[in-house]
């Protein structure tokens, strides 16, 4: 069959490797006095995706999803995930060492404020947690009359014997043609932003926004290709770039030296020592900075200015260059997926495929293009049951066959230098159930009711979260997870500060593109979710409007399966919209592919209702 290369199918997790794990930590919170230890899923930069070296949490407890934290105590264990990774954490997880708490409805500072014993002494790393976060903890404790205690090495390091070495992934330069604006004019932008406040220095510590700020790209960290490094940027003067310095060729330095400072790593701690006993005043963004670099300055004498992080909305939304190439990318990423969706249903009706053959032969499709430097988020590609898993990530332990009468969940993405992609499809394999039809219509409602939504300025994701959950509700069924979040220009697949969610408090502004991924997941039986990525634009005038109208574009292109439609539950405004999204997806894909896979687009978007 295929073959991949950018992800691996081998099982990370072993329960056997954690109960002496865990006891060499409980041996060595002994050693330091301490009685517990918070371990999250996170490294000093609050990736999303961390560096194998940064794997502190599916080391110890042998969960592998990308979110996630456990509170180790002398005589309990307890491991906290979302909604997405109910079912992966007891599949990942011994239950004997960890009992599992929701990270979002019962909260860890909730959890230890309630069963935490007074007197306890819970040490924590001050570079794996943000401000807030701490904060948090602290209050916890303190409610719990316990006390957190700050360790400055990580006790998982100090028994993590075979530790990875950090990632040297080279830096390179993002092209302005794929950029659309050169260093000097974003730190116009930011330093505008900056004179409205009280702060010398601006500390950027995340590193998408270090990347964008800079326009270079790395390969530091799995699916997203940002480079690790802290930048400081001044009201005046020159910025700062804090990167190790074997990554920098000698060309690479030599631009970046025209614009900012080089300095490396090891300076970072240093330079931020000294700028709290100069007295200085540091605006930072206290949900996404890790309290080790406030320690840092205001434990010196500097002065801290909270404030949200003025580089994530400016990059959120997308120049007309990123915008045009998005476009492309949706384009070339959309044939590949119509190429793999015409493979897939030759093949898989005959019970010839597995989990595998199908995220290798996603990614082979992806690779044809000669454009794709990497897939976005590891591929989610679940059959039967394993499609109920909202994060499932297939193993070799775990590879199921796709078996007739069967749906088949595949959730996958490109990085290309011109955009990113991602994308879910919903296929049936052989014959639905009209179980199976109905509640993919119900998800298919909300995916075209958020598609055509029209909204003043102003509107935040969650005010339009509803629109994809509604028809869902009347049937009393939902789906844990938010309905959409924020993609990056050949950054993170998933980007802030906007998304659709019960919680999108971020106003969704003209230039953003965001997913549109509602779902529903029975257990132990399937998966659906429809997913395109969508743009924020200008909407058609209204004469009587007395705002300015936003809608959305839908970007993505790539057929829905309507095998599993129930027309009947359509009205005709959702049945038009489907047809004339299937028309464009036909019109734009046809010349892209070869007889056979145009063959089968032709059929595959003829209208539902002609």
């Amino acid at each position: 069959m295929f073959e991949a290369h950018f992800q691996s199918f081998d099982d990370r997790a072993d329960r056997g490797d954690s109960a002496p794990r865990v006891a060499a930590l409980r041996a060595e919170l002994k050693q330091r006095g301490l009685d517990g230890y918070i371990v999250p899923r996170a490294d000093r930069f609050q990736n999303e995706y961390v560096p194998r070296a940064a794997e502190r949490l599916a080391w110890l407890t042998g969960f592998t999803g990308s979110a996630g934290l456990a509170i180790v105590l002398a005589d309990r264990a307890v491991l906290f995930v979302d909604g997405r990774y109910q079912v992966q954490v007891r599949e990942e997880v011994d239950g004997a060492i960890f009992a599992v708490a929701h990270l979002v409805d019962d909260p860890p500072p909730a959890w230890i404020e309630a069963n935490l014993p007074a007197g306890i002494k819970l040490g924590y790393s001050p570079w794996l947690h943000t401000v807030d976060g701490a904060e948090r903890f602290a209050k916890a404790c303190a409610a719990a009359h316990a006390t957190l205690v700050p360790v400055d090495d990580n006790l998982i390091d100090a028994i993590w014997t075979d530790r990875p070495e950090a990632p040297l992934g080279p830096v390179v330069a993002h092209d302005l043609r794929y950029a659309g604006e050169d260093t000097a004019s974003k730190l116009k932008r930011i330093r505008a932003d900056m004179q409205r406040t009280s702060a010398d220095t601006l500390l950027v510590t995340d590193p998408h926004a270090v990347s964008w700020l800079f326009n270079i790209r790395g390969s530091d960290i799995p699916h997203t290709p940002v480079v690790l490094a802290f930048a400081t940027v001044p009201k005046e003067g020159r910025p700062a770039l804090f990167v190790d310095l074997r990554k920098l060729g000698n060309e690479i330095r030599s631009n970046l030296e025209a614009i900012a400072d080089i300095r490396p790593n090891a300076a970072f701690e240093r330079d931020l020592a000294a700028f709290g006993e100069a007295h200085r005043t540091a605006r930072l963004d206290p949900s996404s900075c890790p309290e080790a670099i406030v320690r840092l300055i205001a434990d010196n004498g500097g002065e801290i200015l909270r404030g949200p992080d003025p580089i994530a909305p400016l990059k959120a939304v997308k120049n007309a260059t990123e915008i045009a190439g998005a476009r492309a990318a949706q384009l070339r990423d959309g044939a590949a997926v119509t190429r793999f969706l015409a493979w897939f249903d030759l093949h898989a009706p005959r019970g010839e495929l597995t989990e595998i053959d199908a995220v290798e032969a996603i990614e082979s499709f992806r690779r044809d293009t000669g454009l794709l430097k990497d897939v976005s988020f590891p591929t989610i590609a679940g059959a039967g049951p394993n499609g109920a898993i909202v994060h499932y990530r297939v193993t070799r332990n775990s590879n199921r066959r796709i078996a007739p009468s069967e749906l088949f969940l595949l959730d996958s993405g490109g990085q290309y230098e011109d955009g990113t992609t991602d994308i879910t499809r919903t296929v049936a394999v052989g014959n639905p159930t009209p179980e199976m039809r109905r509640n993919f219509t119900l998800v298919l409602k909300g995916h075209i009711a958020v598609a055509r939504a029209i909204f003043p300025e102003g509107t935040t994701g969650a005010q339009l979260d509803t629109l994809a959950r509604q028809f869902l509700w009347r049937a009393g069924l939902d789906f844990d997870h938010g309905t959409g979040h924020g993609v990056g220009s050949y950054l993170s697949v998933h980007e802030g500060p906007a998304r659709i969610s019960k919680l999108g408090s971020a106003v969704l502004k003209r230039g953003m593109i965001l997913s549109n991924e509602p779902g529903y997941y029975r257990a132990g039986a399937y998966g659906i979710r429809i997913e395109n990525l969508i743009l924020v634009a200008e909407a058609p005038p209204s004469v009587d409007a007395e705002k300015p109208l936003n809608m959305f574009e839908t970007l993505t292109l790539a057929p829905i399966d309507k095998r599993l439609i129930e027309p009947s539950m359509l009205t005709g405004d959702e049945t038009a919209w489907l047809d004339a999204y299937h028309a464009r997806v036909r019109d734009s894909l046809g010349p892209l592919l070869d007889a056979p896979a145009r063959a089968w687009l032709g059929a595959a978007t003829l209208a539902l209702n002609p």
